[in-house]
């Protein structure tokens, strides 16, 4: 699993990122809520690991501002606080699962591994984002029921777009979706291959759909 944990106790923190690396997870801790929100939205995780009592952010603020963008990454509540009406608080924001501390290691990675197989389900054919319809059976794209003539780049950047509708998607994730996992050349050719996109996509429409995130890569409008 590639896992994110958002957790300001240091103690905690490292001591949950250290189990799950040497379990053979990847894993990246974060201490704030604001950098776990920004995390979440610029990089793909298979679970966010969420303490609820954070600096900046609270962990409830995370979880539905994630939610109201659109992001379904299953999120893990890992935090102090137990009672029903936090626990209905927190599963009701969009939380996957509750654990509250102390808490058995063993019983963690149970959960999450459940998590996991829970949300392991098989992609449908077709992909609908607001007016784009993307069909991956016959590779036809149609925007307002117009068909779209998209080359296989192009197809294949704007289904990954897609899938990522509503958070920033990098320059670098795109690269190695396009090409190569361990991809490490200029992520400029990008640009014009998203340009080439952009014209057939958003031209004649006043509702331009592929969104430029300044120093960040590139965002689809998710409705």
């Amino acid at each position: 699993m590639d896992l994110l944990i958002v957790e300001d106790d240091a103690v905690l923190g490292k001591a949950v990122q250290r189990g799950l690396l040497e379990a053979g997870h990847q894993c990246e801790w974060v201490r704030s809520g604001q950098k776990g929100l920004e995390e979440a939205q610029s990089q793909q995780f298979d679970v966010i690991v969420l303490d609820l009592l954070l600096p900046d952010l609270s962990g409830i603020e995370v979880l539905k501002d994630l939610r109201a963008y659109g992001q379904r990454t299953p999120v893990l509540i890992l935090t102090a606080l137990g009672t029903i009406d936090e626990r209905v608080a927190g599963l009701n924001a969009g939380a996957d699962d509750y654990m509250v501390k102390p808490f058995a290691f063993p019983e963690l990675m149970a959960r999450l591994d459940a998590i996991c197989r829970r949300t392991q389900v098989k992609p449908s054919a077709s992909t609908v984002v607001g007016e784009l319809t993307l069909n991956l059976t016959n590779r036809r794209v149609t925007r307002q029921g117009r068909e779209l003539d998209l080359t296989p780049t192009e197809f294949s950047l704007l289904e990954f777009l897609m899938r990522y509708a509503g958070q920033v998607v990098t320059r670098k994730m795109l690269c190695e979706h396009l090409w190569d996992s361990n991809w490490e050349g200029a992520t400029n050719v990008i640009e014009v291959h998203i340009n080439r996109l952009r014209s057939k996509v958003d031209k004649g429409y006043d509702r331009q759909l592929i969104q430029t995130v300044r120093g960040r890569g590139y965002s689809l409008l998710a409705q």
